[in-house]
């Protein structure tokens, strides 16, 4: 009998394609085709983000040409046409296909269809797809939400998800009593859009009413983590839980893009400068362990050093400690396209002066963190996450993954606090 290889899956972009990866790789476990399987789950945020996919897809089909190769994400969903080009594909999936176990029969049927790629547009619902879990269980994301009915000029996000649909909180508050049943340790909420969560069920429930029927109704959950938020979207409810609940942990990561009020219009956000610090200092101020982070673009279109500096300064006005950091770059089918251009010089030059903030940012906080008393959910290898999301590295005796060790703060290299545990 062939041995089957275990499938290959690249994930390039955010954390709901990570997810998403993991459905498939569970899709794919029970696989009966003797070929070696390598997907290749793509993003489509920037022109770069597919030049890298379309480079490793290449380089795989020379590494292994006897591979079965399976194209899907994002990328794949806006603009198939590249891929169908590429000889190297075997099978292209959209963003609906790629979680229907149908999809794959092909790999065992090699006349069938090759594109497979619905309109988007047309998705109505979202399923909850059950996964075991990222980080062996300790850690699962669950996807409660997919799709945006907002429309940011420098985002095609839309036309690769859909529009905004969202899982009903009973089938999300069963798949967390089957997680919590399997030892999973923490929940990360996520999706594309989590704060327009429920705007299209029946009664239109909120993310914070949808979070507290989960935490009433699964009180065996004692770590909740929420992906990304836009701060004016954040509704009563759900202020007050992040401020009250200790389960919700203190990590919140706003999606913030720019510092700047005109950039902020041009790039058609809902919020202004103010609204983020208003956000940030009142959640601080009645939950002072809470630690911010934040998607910044850097070089949109027209942004002068003068509106740079409004996102460099609000970093510290927020005091922001984790930074994922886009140097700008334009999609033809985008209006920001078709705005005046910063050069590419400057772009990464921004880009570089907003990283080495983030980078003194994280080594402030992990100076705080000394002599502390800290939390830490084990991963692998005595390492894993603090409640605040650092990742620390935990001496003393040897635990199990999945273990939530207590420990003081020791030192740090400006990345890892070490921890010490007795």
């Amino acid at each position: 009998m062939t041995k089957t290889s275990p499938p290959q899956i690249v994930t390039f972009g955010c954390r709901l394609n990570s997810y998403e990866s993991e459905v498939i790789r569970d899709i794919l476990k029970d696989n009966k085709c003797s070929d070696e399987v390598i997907v290749f789950n793509t993003c489509g945020v920037t022109a770069e983000a597919e030049r890298q996919a379309r480079q490793a897809i290449r380089k795989a089909r020379r590494e292994k040409p006897q591979a079965r190769i399976i194209v899907t994400g994002c990328a794949v969903q806006m603009n198939s046409e590249p891929y169908v080009a590429m000889r190297e594909i075997d099978l292209i999936l959209g963003n609906q296909e790629k979680l229907d176990p149908q999809s794959y029969a092909s790999l065992l049927n090699p006349s069938s269809e090759r594109l497979l790629v619905n309109d988007i547009m047309s998705v109505q619902e979202t399923a909850l797809h059950m996964i075991s879990g990222l980080e062996d269980r300790v850690r699962a994301f669950l996807q409660v939400q997919n799709g945006c009915d907002h429309r940011c000029t420098f985002c095609r996000i839309p036309f690769g998800r859909g529009n905004n649909r969202s899982v009903p909180i009973g089938q999300i508050v069963q798949t967390i009593q089957h997680l919590m049943e399997n030892n999973v340790q923490e929940i990360v909420l996520t999706g594309v859009d989590i704060t327009d969560y429920g705007k299209d069920l029946p009664g239109k429930p909120s993310l914070g009413e949808m979070i507290t029927r989960v935490l009433n109704l699964v009180p065996s959950l004692k770590r909740l983590r929420l992906s990304s938020l836009d701060p004016v979207e954040v509704d009563e409810t759900l202020l007050k839980l992040i401020v009250s609940d200790e389960r919700i942990l203190p990590h919140i990561h706003i999606s913030l893009q720019a510092g700047n009020d005109l950039i902020l219009k041009r790039m058609k956000r809902r919020h202004l400068r103010q609204d983020v610090i208003d956000f940030c200092h009142t959640v601080r101020a009645a939950r002072p362990d809470v630690v911010f982070g934040a998607d910044i673009i850097a070089g949109f279109p027209t942004e002068s050093e003068d509106m740079f500096l409004d996102s460099l300064r609000i970093v510290d006005e927020c005091d922001l400690t984790f930074l994922h950091i886009f140097p700008f770059s334009a999609h033809k089918e985008t209006p920001a396209s078709r705005m005046p251009q910063v050069s590419s010089h400057a772009i990464k030059e921004r880009a570089k002066r907003l990283r080495d903030k983030g980078t003194q940012k994280l080594s402030a906080y992990l100076d705080t963190q000394i002599g502390k008393s800290i939390e830490v959910l084990l991963e692998k290898d005595n390492s894993g996450h603090t409640r605040t999301f650092a990742q620390a590295q935990v001496e003393g005796p040897s635990f199990s993954r999945g273990q939530i060790v207590t420990g003081t703060g020791q030192s740090h290299n400006g990345k890892t606090i070490k921890v010490h545990v007795s």
